[in-house]
């Protein structure tokens, strides 16, 4: 699937077919090298496995990113805080309540030295 439109760009030329065959004689392609029992250096296999994991590997690598990016944005966004619970508005409440009224000062003060 991913060979072909290499093949496309590159002109036509097929990675799988290229050898090199160690007996030192020269075959036309790699099916009459085999029927003729030649030892052989397969490199286009190995040109075609590297270009297919480099395409896997920069897939990979964009909806990694993109992924990140999402997740980024998503932390990013404010989270709202909860309202308060309904002890801690009743809390609220009583200091208010006592701050208006005058009986607890709305600022804690020092106590006086020597005390």
């Amino acid at each position: 699937i991913l060979m072909p439109p290499i093949g496309v760009v590159t002109g036509g030329v097929d990675f799988s077919n290229m050898f090199v065959a160690l007996n030192g004689e020269h075959y036309a392609s790699l099916a009459q090298a085999r029927q003729a029992g030649a030892p052989t250096l397969n490199f286009g296999v190995f040109v075609n496995n590297v270009i297919a994991f480099l395409i896997v590997a920069v897939a990979l690598f964009l909806v990694i990113k993109t992924m990140n990016h999402l997740r980024r944005r998503q932390e990013e966004a404010p989270a709202t805080e909860p309202p308060p619970s309904q002890e801690v508005q009743l809390l609220q409440e009583i200091r208010d309540a006592l701050v208006t009224d005058g009986a607890v000062p709305a600022r804690p003060t020092k106590p006086p030295r020597g005390s």
